[in-house]
């Protein structure tokens, strides 16, 4: 098992590009958009491997509170799509909130969202 990727709320998702490529080596994929949910998200890999996920979404950044941006959640690529069904169902029925899916995503993950036990994101894909 590995970390798949790590995620992060942004309010300039241009800007966090930039930021995440130039400085650190990384190189960034075809921006994804879904203008249904108001949102973008860029992947960006790094030469070990590791990659960054650096998104926004309208109703975060236009928020009248104080705006939820920062980290999202942390991946868990478990290697196939029964895994993630298996898992998925364990973590259920020990208690965790089941937050979506498994389901595949608009940008073509195979995915459940679970909740650990301090409330954070946990996502498990294929």
């Amino acid at each position: 098992m590995k970390i798949e990727h790590v995620a992060i709320w942004v309010a300039d998702i241009e800007q966090a590009k930039r930021f995440y490529t130039a400085y650190f080596e990384g190189v960034a994929n075809d921006k994804y958009t879904n203008e249904a949910k108001g949102f973008s998200s860029y992947f960006i890999s790094y030469p070990t491997g590791a990659r960054l996920e650096i998104m926004q979404r309208t109703d975060i950044i236009d928020a009248k509170e104080k705006p939820l941006l920062g980290w999202a959640h942390i991946a868990f690529c478990v290697g196939s799509k029964e895994r993630v069904d298996e898992l998925t169902k364990q973590l259920q029925k020990d208690g965790y909130t089941l937050e979506s899916g498994p389901r595949t995503t608009g940008d073509g993950y195979y995915e459940s969202v679970i909740l650990d036990s301090e409330g954070n994101q946990i996502e498990i894909t294929a």
